[in-house]
């Protein structure tokens, strides 16, 4: 089979640079050893639950949209703290609604979270949008969705159930000189683009926060990082100002200090791990903006630099981040503003 059959399909041209490598240092992979592997879901629709309150942190109820669906009007690049919203998915949310007979019955979807890379591409195979092209940019575990970005004139027309082909290139993949530090869910094209650089005997990360790992709350207690996200609580309000979470966007690469992804997340001093953010802030006591782990390992050799345009929206010319801005979590702005309402059932 020849080369050009194997390859994937042509980006568009707002997306045509999309795993093109830039003129810059990169560490070395082994590329030669990786497999491309097309993939594919439909286009989800979002759920609920019988009770459409949820309960937040602060004792308020409150109604919200939550993930799933087709969200046309927040991307990467934008805000995900203080939305009317409660783990908003930015762009499309893919779900493979697939049954098998062998093994699980679930096993397709399961594939799909497993063999999404961030930084992967994209194509719409099926619908009025058929052809274009996008970019994986997160993994939400719990619901299980593969969160993929378009443009906002492509997001407008797609429709619930369309399918979205993926092509998977990034499993397997490990850092030659650095045996010690581990990649997860991540695309070669997005270790071309981040602008690593290698210096004293480290690797140097772009990042846009850097935070403890305190701070993380729902995903603890997994067995695996690779199939999903763990979430930033935002509920203390001396720490969230401290490390600025209150300006974190959906994209962003962050840095969780003293954090161990490599069998499942936890504390762990004197390691690090660095993901993106996949999803938006939550009301729900334990959870925030999720964070999809793509690399961890010991801090002497994983080390991170701030800068603001670390984020998938810049690194990979998608659209520019919005300027990063403070804001106060949708549950915080209540507290410490008297007694919370109280929900009243009647007899």
């Amino acid at each position: 089979m020849s080369e050009s059959v194997l390859a994937p399909p042509r980006l568009s041209r707002h997306h045509q640079a999309l795993n093109q490598p830039v003129a810059r240092q990169r560490p070395r992979l082994n590329l030669d050893e990786l497999v491309l592997v097309a993939i594919g879901g439909q286009i989800a629709h979002p759920i609920a639950r019988g009770n459409p309150y949820r309960i937040g942190y602060d004792g308020v109820p409150r109604v919200l949209p939550g993930t799933g669906g087709i969200v046309i009007n927040r991307r990467i690049g934008d805000r995900c703290v203080g939305l009317a919203g409660d783990h908003i998915e930015p762009g499309v949310a893919l779900h493979n609604n697939g049954r098998e007979v062998v093994g699980p019955r679930n096993g397709p979807n399961t594939a799909l979270m497993t063999y999404a890379c961030v930084g992967n591409r994209a194509r719409v195979v099926t619908g009025p949008m058929a052809g274009q092209t996008g970019l994986v940019t997160g993994k939400h575990g719990g619901i299980n969705h593969v969160l993929v970005d378009f443009p906002a004139q492509v997001l407008a027309r797609l429709r619930i159930g369309d399918r979205i082909q993926l092509y998977s290139h990034g499993l397997g993949a490990r850092l030659l000189d650095y045996p010690e530090i581990t990649l997860l869910n991540c695309a070669p094209a997005l270790l071309w683009r981040w602008g690593i650089r290698e210096r004293d005997g480290a690797l140097w990360i772009p990042v846009t926060h850097r935070f403890p790992s305190v701070l993380m709350g729902s995903g603890l207690g997994k067995n695996t990082a690779w199939r999903g996200d763990y979430d930033i609580q935002l509920a203390d309000p001396r720490l969230r100002q401290r490390y600025r979470l209150g300006s974190l966007r959906f994209g962003d690469l962050v840095a969780i200090c003293d954090a161990d992804n490599r069998y499942g997340p936890l504390v762990r001093s004197g390691r690090v791990t660095i993901g993106v953010i996949v999803h938006g802030d939550s009301t729900v006591s334990g959870h925030g903006p999720g964070v999809t782990p793509l690399l961890t390992g010991p801090a002497a050799l994983l080390r991170s630099l701030i800068d603001e345009r670390a984020n998938l929206a810049a690194l990979f010319d998608v659209r520019e981040p919005v300027p990063p801005r403070d804001y106060p979590p949708l549950a915080g702005r209540t507290l410490g503003r008297g007694p919370a309402p109280r929900l009243i059932v009647s007899a």
